[in-house]
């Protein structure tokens, strides 16, 4: 099942962080491509997350849209917006 979505995914991720592995095992489950910026190897992303006041791993961004933690219902809501 491939889940063509026209916006960029991306997972925000820390290292050694159990709910980030899990959100990108869903992401990947469901035929989601995205891609994983780390927290604290990536200066920017880590910057861009604070200008959004968001302070913990992982945050899905879909587009402009943020969700934050792993909750897999805003989750679905989130993604299903940009289906094709």
């Amino acid at each position: 099942m491939s889940n063509d979505v026209a916006v960029p995914i991306t997972v925000f991720s820390s290292p050694l962080c159990g709910p980030c592995e899990r959100m990108k095992a869903w992401l990947t489950e469901r035929g989601y491509p995205f891609v994983v910026r780390d927290v604290m190897m990536d200066e920017e992303a880590g910057e861009l997350l604070e200008s959004h006041d968001i302070r913990s791993t992982p945050v899905l961004q879909v587009g402009e849209q943020f969700v934050i933690g792993l909750d897999l219902a805003a989750m679905e809501a989130v993604l299903s917006t940009y289906a094709p």
